[in-house]
């Protein structure tokens, strides 16, 4: 949009520079205060970081729409606006609101609100409008405000743990300080990208007994896999959904999990379970850092939570050997089928025909047969003998 006019060139180019371009384009509802390029010189001289310089123009990109029209119909003659400063949770108080002013004869003033109320810099133009989303209007000057130039340290320079410490996460920000090698892993990525998930106190050390009874080298990958080695800025995160690599992520150690957003809402979910961003401590190019409600745990390490051990048979002894459990099995099975089970209480009939009782019967006949032949020859003998 600002390309296509090249007296705001250096502005546009410094809003790329600082990546607050994609966030801008991300946004419905904004309007962009732009400094053309002799208000941007005057900026410059200062010779500002390149953090500071992302401050102070993110105090001129307001979170709310202010075309030409509005501007000259604010109720009250004046408005406080929100801006893109304040929203880094970075600007304390009332430093990242900005105040507009429409005075008398058509004149509008805008100023920061830490600048004692002094409204210095005035509008010029309307640079391009969407109708109540997107706004570009030039101001005169670039808005003054003691907290936004402060000089912003460079990423390497930032204390990480203890901006974790101040604002809610001291317990796992300690313990990621008592590990040597997670804390290189940290420290090692904060010049080239990024982003830290850090779990609040009371979950947090809740669940330390269970970090205590991790190994050396699983304490190390459970904490590098609250960061990520690239930045990511809120609006990154809802719109890019999906699978996220982490500092532990190696090859076949996945260390994954994956983002979530539902309008304004953004959680974190593993195999195991899920978190949910509960605010922003610092987003910054190239460093951010989120808090989480819970602890997020990956399945690398917590296994045991997505399936449980399934409960031993019952025909099974519970201090079997090992080697013997199929053993038991067998002997068990053998002794079902020996196990008599009657059908019914009466004794089973045979069938009338059955080829064992017709033997039977045959083998009583022809001892019948062979005991009376005997008794005839024995009578025989004996009247031969009374005869003589």
């Amino acid at each position: 949009m600002l390309a296509k006019h090249p007296s705001l060139s250096t502005f546009n180019h410094y809003l790329t520079l600082t990546h607050l371009a994609p966030e801008i384009n991300r946004r419905t509802t904004i309007t962009v205060l732009a400094l053309d390029n002799a208000a941007m010189s005057s900026l410059l001289d200062k010779n500002p970081s390149i953090y500071t310089i992302k401050n102070i123009l993110s105090l001129h990109v307001l979170l709310d729409y202010f075309g030409a029209k509005k501007l000259h119909q604010i109720r009250n003659g004046t408005a406080l606006a929100a801006t893109m400063f304040q929203a880094t949770g970075v600007a304390p108080g009332v430093s990242g609101f900005v105040n507009i002013t429409d005075f008398k004869g058509g004149k509008v003033g805008f100023g920061a609100e830490d600048n004692g109320g002094s409204l210095n810099s005035f509008f010029v133009k309307s640079v391009e409008e969407l109708p109540y989303n997107i706004s570009v209007i030039q101001i005169s000057k670039a808005l003054p405000s003691v907290v936004a130039e402060a000089p912003t340290p460079g990423p390497s320079e930032l204390n990480i743990t203890g901006i974790m410490s101040a604002h809610g996460c001291k317990v796992f920000a300690d313990t990621l300080l008592a590990n040597p090698e997670a804390m290189g892993t940290y420290e090692d990525n904060v010049n080239g990208g990024l982003t830290v998930f850090c779990p609040m106190d009371d979950p947090f050390k809740a669940f330390l007994r269970k970090y205590k009874n991790l190994t050396a080298s699983k304490k190390a990958s459970f904490l590098e896999f609250f960061g990520v080695p690239v930045y990511q800025s809120l609006s990154m995160l809802k719109s890019n959904n999906g699978l996220m690599n982490t500092l532990a992520t190696d090859g076949a150690s996945k260390f994954d999990f994956t983002v979530q957003n539902e309008g304004e809402e953004v959680t974190l979910k593993t195999r195991v379970n899920t978190a949910k961003i509960t605010g922003t401590l610092i987003d910054e190019q190239p460093v951010a850092i989120y808090t989480i409600d819970k602890v997020l745990l990956p399945k690398e390490l917590f296994k045991a939570a997505l399936s449980p051990a399934p409960a031993p048979a019952p025909e099974e002894a519970a201090d079997a050997p090992k080697g013997s459990k199929s053993k038991t099995k067998s002997k068990s099975k053998t002794k079902s089928k020996a196990a008599p089970t009657p059908d019914s209480d009466s004794p089973a009939e045979s069938p009338d025909d059955d080829p064992a009782d017709q033997v039977a019967d045959d083998d009583n006949a022809a001892m019948c047969f062979g005991a009376e032949r005997l008794a005839v020859v024995g009578l025989s003998f004996l009247l031969v003998f009374f005869l003589l």
